[in-house]
């Protein structure tokens, strides 16, 4: 199924929905070390589309609620404490550091740095409206 995948740079992308993007933006940006690559505003002040990178990677998210089919579909978490039905992994150079910056940025660690059985070191972590994110040095390319 490979001849499927388009030769492109990233071929899979989390998208996400978020009650306050603006801010969720900010905090992925400031506390967990994303770049803006591109938002663009939608109507009364909300996030119609927002692309965020971190090295090779991709995220897209936009406001929860927004208009159109897609949004009956993908809604943020519940509430900020709600069980999610799945994480992020995303890899550092070093997951201490990582997990330092986020503390400090006022992340809600979950689990502490700890070294992995199958290789990497990795901590999780709660952003500010409840997604469910892990940064370790465990490359499954590698």
């Amino acid at each position: 199924m490979a001849e499927l995948a388009k030769n492109t740079r990233v071929t899979v992308i989390p998208t996400m929905r978020y009650r306050d993007a603006k801010g969720a933006i900010e905090f992925l940006c400031n506390v967990f070390g994303f770049d803006k690559q591109a938002v663009y505003d939608g109507p009364d002040g909300s996030v119609a589309h927002a692309q965020l990178t971190f090295g090779d990677g991709m995220i897209m998210l936009s406001s929860h609620p927004n208009q159109g089919e897609y949004g009956k579909w993908v809604q943020p978490p519940a509430t900020k404490d709600s069980v999610n039905t799945h994480g992020i992994y995303v890899v550092v150079s070093d997951c201490d550091a990582h997990y330092a910056r986020a503390k400090e940025g006022g992340a809600e660690i979950l689990r502490l740095p700890v070294d992995q059985d199958y290789g990497g070191r990795d901590y999780t972590a709660r952003d500010c409206e409840g997604y469910i994110w892990t940064f370790g040095t465990y490359d499954p390319w590698r």
